[in-house]
């Protein structure tokens, strides 16, 4: 206002505009540097800290070749003459503990011998479970348990709910005494 009080600016409108235009100047470059700061500042503690480990992978489980596998579609259980098999595997979780399936054991009668028998089928509920240290493959862990629950029957003479280890380890060679 002016000293003379008719409520005019004596530089005229044109300072007015002037002057609220660099006020909401410094108005957003203040927010934007208020912005700019915070942003470092939350950033520079996450640089300075270390990475978090990578996570173990899940385990595996392991085939009659030896060979890991995560969520197969097939798994043999008689790797000797193969008259057991689980086929049409659906994985429903797999992690860190256990693994759970359904399908289909596909079971060799053996009737009236293997080689004439017929594969007959009986759906299954699979649980993998109990990972180990798997001693050929550092840092990797194998499941070595699995337990099939016959949603139906159960191929005689097994019963429903049937629990076996599937990691079979060499023991250690015992020492003979010297002659």
């Amino acid at each position: 206002m002016d000293a003379s009080g008719d409520g005019r600016n004596p530089r005229g409108p044109r300072a007015r505009t002037h002057t609220r235009t660099r006020t909401r100047t410094r108005t957003r470059t203040g927010i934007l540097l208020s912005a700019a700061a915070a942003l470092v500042a939350a950033a520079v503690p996450a640089s300075a800290s270390q990475p978090a480990p990578a996570p173990a992978p899940d385990p595996v489980v392991v085939d009659c070749f030896s060979k890991g596998q995560v969520r197969p579609d097939e798994y043999l259980l008689a790797c000797g003459d193969g008259n057991n098999r689980l086929v049409d595997l659906r994985w429903n979780t797999w992690g860190p503990k256990t693994a759970t399936a359904t399908g289909t054991d596909m079971v060799n009668d053996c009737r009236p011998y293997c080689a004439a028998g017929r594969f007959r089928p009986y759906p299954v509920t699979v649980t993998l479970s109990d990972p180990q240290p798997w001693p050929d493959r550092p840092g990797t862990q194998r499941f070595a348990t699995i337990r099939l629950l016959y949603t139906d029957t159960a191929p005689a003479p097994v019963p429903k709910d049937v629990t076996y280890k599937l990691v079979y380890d060499t023991p250690s060679p015992t020492p003979t005494p010297s002659s």
